[in-house]
């Protein structure tokens, strides 16, 4: 049998699989071209089906933080593997993970895991809903919250990547008690809002960080109105810093979504929040959530490992990384003539080809159709460095990421930005 190719791959995928993928934003619809199909990964670089390597800015869209294949992550969760892979019972790594969680994250009290970042989200908003006896959740425009029926309304993403500003299949009664405000605005919170759900770093519109006072405002204005704020934190949770983003911008919520990251790379998320909220849930109140794979074993075998390597070191390299990166392709960008914004928060970079900067989901979709970010994906990709293939997501320099694949890396855009300069 002849080896396969990315484009083999793609037409049998499309014969047994929606679209080709299974997850939306791969099928490459909004950058064109053939997706690659990744072979094998290890740090800094995946290597597709055909041999060719990238330098990987993706990492699986954050939750490789270490990098890819990282030994111990590795180790960790061969060990795990080794004694069973599901049970359905309780383990000693979840109690372990859980822990190191509350210990990290002021206010954390208590957490549930999940299997997935849209999990923790639908659940989030389920018992803030019980703990507060009321209907209604306000979200913002291009902030996305997994695919669950009430929080898909104005996702970011690759919601937004597909040209959709929701969901066929989601009911009018599905999003009747949602309400969505322009982010960076603070809205007016009525008493009966169950729930403020934000991220505290808007990095599903291209990277869109708080305005000065807008977290701060809808601390105030939930307090004011007796309703909760939840942090989705499945992107910024243990990336912007040890503590995640209320440790790094110095407001606290009452409820957090995490994901990606607390995985290690594998499928898990967590809800956690004040002690009061959380026992709301089943066993112990009248909120029912559960999960047959969650707190998986090797999940939380690879969660820990990463967490144990997330010191002040790592955070200190991993932003001085994301700001070696975010200086070079701002100059390159800029040399070539091309309108672009460089945001970084932390270790988090966006890139919106915009003359100003972005500050809400509008401008970044002006941003975003003007389709200056397909034609600079395709030339950096056919280059060898691979950017999510989609205008909405974030970059995502890993630990693995040294300062010769950043330097690289600039070279490479220099050449894919002068290239799509010249032809536009």
């Amino acid at each position: 049998m002849s080896a396969p190719t990315n484009r083999s791959l793609f037409e049998r995928a499309q014969r047994v699989i929606p679209g080709g993928v299974n997850s939306p934003v791969r099928a490459f619809r909004s950058v064109g071209g053939t997706p690659y199909f990744v072979a094998r990964a290890e740090g800094a670089y995946v290597w597709d089906v055909e041999g060719r390597r990238y330098v990987d800015y993706v990492q699986s869209y954050g939750a490789s933080i270490l990098g890819h294949a990282h030994p111990r992550v590795v180790e960790a969760v061969r060990r795990a593997a080794g004694e069973g892979t599901t049970f359905g019972a309780p383990t000693e790594r979840e109690v372990l993970l859980a822990e190191e969680l509350c210990r990290r994250v002021g206010g954390l009290e208590m957490v549930r895991l999940t299997s997935s970042g849209t999990e923790a989200a639908m659940s989030a908003v389920r018992v803030a809903r019980g703990a507060t006896g009321r209907p209604t959740v306000v979200k913002f425009a291009g902030c996305y919250h997994g695919h669950s029926d009430a929080l898909l309304a104005a996702g970011g993403s690759g919601v937004a990547d597909q040209g959709l500003s929701g969901s066929a299949g989601v009911t009018p009664g599905a999003v009747a008690d949602t309400v969505v405000a322009p982010y960076n605005r603070v809205p007016e919170i009525g008493d009966d809002v169950a729930v403020v759900m934000v991220e505290p770093v808007a990095a599903n519109m291209g990277l869109v960080p708080p305005a000065p006072g807008f977290l701060e405002g809808l601390r105030q204005a939930c307090d004011r109105a007796g309703a909760l704020l939840c942090f989705d934190e499945v992107i910024t949770g243990f990336r912007l810093a040890a503590g995640g983003a209320s440790e790094r911008l110095g407001v606290r919520p009452d409820l957090w979504c995490f994901g990606k990251v607390i995985g290690g790379g594998l499928p898990l998320g967590a809800f956690g929040g004040r002690r009061d909220v959380m026992e709301q849930l089943a066993p112990l109140g009248p909120v029912y959530q559960a999960g047959t794979l969650s707190g998986n074993p090797l999940a939380t075998a690879a969660g820990l490992a990463v967490l144990a390597e997330l010191d002040d070191a790592a955070y200190t390299m991993l932003e001085g990384r994301a700001t070696e990166l975010r200086t070079m392709l701002a100059a390159v960008l800029a040399d070539a003539g091309l309108p672009a914004q460089v945001p970084r928060a932390g270790p988090l970079l966006g890139l919106h080809f915009s003359a100003t900067p972005v500050t809400d989901y509008d401008q970044a979709r002006a941003a975003a159709e003007s389709g200056t970010y397909r034609r600079f994906f395709r030339a950096l990709l056919d280059r060898g460095v691979a950017l999510a293939p989609g205008a909405y997501e974030a970059l995502f320099p890993s630990l693995a990421h040294t300062r010769d694949d950043i330097e690289r890396t600039a070279d490479l855009a220099a050449a894919a930005a002068r290239q799509v300069s010249e032809r536009h």
